[in-house]
């Protein structure tokens, strides 16, 4: 979102004059925030994935805890019955002395007492350690339903942009082989735009054909209003000569207008909504292939329109347990 608003004061700043020292500054400052949350994202990510793996190792570990207890229980219950039995046979001893002396009798009367004392002792310990087990089990429940919920959650996402993949590439399957590709990796939706389709050398007006394209990825946006939409605009390393179009300073210049207009195009369409979107140019620095070739310079100039599932409803559950 953030990367979005800048792009759009870029946009308007260099529509209306020559890009200023101040100006082009703040804009590096801002892609440098952009970069930043573009890696917090990142972390954001692999943050959960190991809260998930920290709560099944929670899990694991009151699993064993439980099957400890319930040994130790069937310990104390074996010991009860066979102090039970004891208490049997001392009693039937009892009645049998108890036509003896009284010396006999007390004797007798002083070991059941004894006795007595030690069922009592092992049904308080059984008592506790059958509460202490429900306790345990309780908590191994609720960690079970909070890590099936986190799965549930992660798993409807993941639908989410599979079925997000697919509208893109059924609405946009009339520009396979014009140089646009869709493809998901990493729990996103990468749709890649070649120069070839969009631009003229050197130019950020987006052409006829390649506004048809963007156009239909703004339908598919303005019916999924809860993605993250991230705009990267990519060069080869050919050097920016000359004055292009009011003056374009370098690659990286070149790439955020470019993405700017790709966000331009976007927010035509009223069902999109504007702070979901962000605009970036990356220059030269992120190729897909070698620069030595000019089919690997065809390549790496591109849009790549980057669609990312918000996780602020995952991160909250993980901040709650």
């Amino acid at each position: 979102m953030i990367k979005q608003v800048s792009a759009g004061i870029l946009a308007l700043a260099l529509t209306t004059s020559c890009v200023s020292k101040k100006m082009y500054t703040d804009l590096e400052t801002k892609f440098a925030d952009l970069k930043k949350e573009n890696r917090q994202l990142a972390d954001d990510n692999t943050a959960l994935s190991t809260a998930k793996g920290q709560l099944e190792n929670e899990k694991s570990t009151l699993q064993s805890e439980l099957d400890k207890l319930k040994a130790e229980r069937d310990k104390l219950a074996s010991d009860y019955a066979a102090a039970s039995n004891n208490l049997k046979t001392l009693q039937s001893s009892y009645n049998a002395l108890e036509k003896n002396s009284d010396e006999a009798l007390k004797n007798n009367m002083d070991k059941n007492r004894e006795l007595l004392a030690q069922l009592e002792a092992k049904e308080k310990a059984l008592a506790a350690e059958r509460s202490r087990l429900d306790k345990l089990s309780k908590d191994l429940k609720d960690r079970s339903d909070r890590v099936n919920e986190l799965e549930s959650m992660i798993a409807a996402k993941e639908a989410v942009m599979n079925k997000l993949k697919e509208t893109l590439s059924k609405s946009l399957r009339a520009f396979e082989g014009k140089g646009l590709t869709v493809q998901q990796k990493d729990g996103k939706v990468y749709v890649s735009m070649e120069n070839k389709l969009l631009f003229e050398s050197g130019s950020w007006t987006v052409g006829s054909e390649g506004k048809k394209a963007v156009d239909l990825v703004g339908k598919v946006l303005g019916d999924n209003p809860d993605i993250a939409v991230l705009i990267e605009g990519h060069t080869d390393n050919d050097k920016i000569t000359g004055t292009i179009g009011g003056g374009v300073e370098n690659n990286w210049d070149l790439s955020t207008k470019r993405a700017t207009a790709i966000v331009n195009i976007l927010t035509s369409n009223t069902m999109v909504r504007k702070e979901n979107l962000t605009a970036a140019g990356r220059g030269e620095y992120s190729p897909l292939m070698s620069n030595e070739t000019a089919e690997g310079k065809a390549k790496n100039r591109r849009i790549e329109i980057i669609l990312t599932p918000k996780l602020d409803e995952i991160t909250k559950m993980l901040n709650d347990i």
